[in-house]
């Protein structure tokens, strides 16, 4: 069935705020003609949907149903072709415009699931005037009718990529607005925070800006706050979206491939005595406990000084470097039974990227006495820069369970899944600006400088901000956003 966005007053309210936080003078309007696509996966199957949406969806539906079908009841018809003669027999259902997933005419013709047919039914429709649709085209429809705003589009998007049920339960409440939603509330407080700055600047009497300043100290500590929470929040959405980059790496035979096997559950990389075995940059896409990762492994890294194999073996840690530094998560790998102290990572550890959290891996602990293994020490022992310290057994299974549930914390999702909100990179890169520029207002307000650098700065909090929920003038990012959508979407 078609799907109806909640809250479709608010959904038209919202799309006016987004062209304020944009500074669009103009509402975007969504192309005048109609568009055609099948909206269920191709293949053979029970039933398949060909949605149509555009202004010539009534003519449409009576040129290849004989009939107009009663709004939103499902109508058993033939679905003709032009000689007259059934393509195929089915329901038809009709959602008239502005009532419609893209607040224009829609049609859904629901008939059997063979190839041939859906495509014979999209033929006809290019035959009675429709074009084919573009990836997300009935989404970015929805979303410049008003229907829905940026950010719930692409929550659309990512309830249907969601690879766990928590990702699911994310992006349905982005979806439904959350996100939007605490977007909105900042963005109301910067208004009111705006305003009481620019009356500062008409008002500059000693007394009152003493006042004012106090004031406006107090509220934006209090928008700062609320701000750091959404991207805290919007953090841990975008790693059940996107999925945590976590790369395996470590010295040569340090059982990295194996680690890798164990988690992925299968044989991915190829597992022998012979150093340097892993020369390239082995990637599989897996789900932990409800988290999704992008799990890495990587060519051993050499001690300094010791040559390398040949080049190929170079340009294999030249890419497991390159790995590193774009992770989200390090797990470095050392044998208990060479290097029970852990003297590589106290060498690798400042060639580590800066910024990316590391866990170290203590593996192979099934093939020594645990008395022989020295416990953790933080600081003392140089593991500052480490987040952890697991010993395990990639061989046996010992200590994975414990790993898991530490990958699963630094996912942000110890305490389960309740307030994140399905989020993606580009939402954390405004909230970051967002930030940013939220920072640099209270240094300007702290140090009495010029109120109009404060407002100044608060006009670009808000612009980053808007940048999440609305697109508008950016036909590129509206693009490359929709671009990424499946076909009849």
């Amino acid at each position: 069935m078609e799907h109806q966005p909640p809250h479709r007053g608010e959904q038209r309210a919202g799309a006016a705020l987004s062209r304020a936080l944009s500074g669009a003078d103009a509402e975007a309007a969504a192309p005048a003609d109609t568009i055609v696509a099948a909206a269920t996966p191709a293949g053979r199957g029970g039933i398949a949907i060909v949605r149509l949406s555009g202004s010539r969806v009534p003519e449409i539906a009576m040129a290849l149903l004989d009939q107009l079908p009663s709004p939103r009841v499902a109508t058993a018809a033939a679905f003709r072709g032009s000689d007259g003669q059934p393509i195929d027999r089915g329901l038809a259902l009709s959602f008239p415009a502005p009532h419609s997933y893209t607040g224009e005419h829609v049609l859904e013709l629901h008939g059997h699931g063979g190839p041939i047919l859906v495509e014979a039914l999209i033929q006809r429709a290019l035959e009675l005037g429709a074009r084919r649709a573009q990836p997300g085209e009935f989404t970015q429809r929805a979303y410049l009718n008003g229907k829905l705003d940026l950010a719930q589009a692409e929550a659309v998007a990512s309830l249907i990529d969601a690879a766990s049920e928590q990702a699911a339960r994310a992006a349905l409440r982005s979806l439904e607005g959350e996100l939007s939603a605490r977007v909105r509330q900042l963005h109301e407080a910067l208004a009111a925070l705006r305003a009481q700055v620019e009356a500062a600047i008409d008002f500059a009497e000693e007394e009152i800006e003493a006042l004012t300043t106090q004031a406006l100290a107090v509220r934006m500590a209090a928008i700062t706050t609320e701000l750091a929470a959404l991207r805290a929040a919007s953090r841990r959405g975008r790693l059940l979206t996107e999925g945590m980059s976590v790369v395996i790496s470590g010295r040569p035979n340090a059982g990295k491939s194996t680690l890798m096997n164990r988690l992925a559950g299968y044989e991915a990389a190829i597992v022998t005595s012979v150093p340097g075995t892993t020369r390239d940059v082995l990637r599989e896409r897996i789900v932990l406990d409800g988290v999704p990762l992008h799990l890495l492994d990587t060519a051993g890294l050499r001690p300094g000084g010791q040559p390398l194999t040949d080049a190929i073996e170079a340009e294999g840690i030249r890419r497991a470097r390159a790995a590193m530094a774009n992770a989200d998560h390090i797990l470095f790998v050392v044998d208990a039974t060479e290097d029970p102290e852990a003297t590589a990572y106290r060498e690798e550890r400042a060639r580590l990227p800066a910024g990316v959290p590391v866990t170290l891996i203590v593996n192979k602990v099934d093939a020594i006495a645990c008395a022989a293994l020295p416990a953790g020490r933080g600081a003392a022992d140089g593991m500052e820069s480490a987040v952890g310290r697991l010993p395990i057994s990639a061989l046996t299974g010992q200590g994975i369970p414990e790993l898991i549930a530490h990958l699963r914390s630094c996912a942000g999702l110890t305490g389960g899944d309740a307030g994140v909100v399905s989020a993606r990179a580009r939402h954390l890169e405004a909230l970051q600006r967002a930030s940013e520029h939220l920072a640099t207002a209270r240094l300007e307000l702290d140090a009495r400088r010029h109120p109009e650098l404060v407002a100044e700065e608060l006009r670009r909090v808000q612009q980053a901000l808007g940048e999440i929920i609305s697109a508008e003038g950016s036909e590129e990012l509206l693009g490359r956003i929709f671009a990424a959508f499946c076909i009849g979407k």
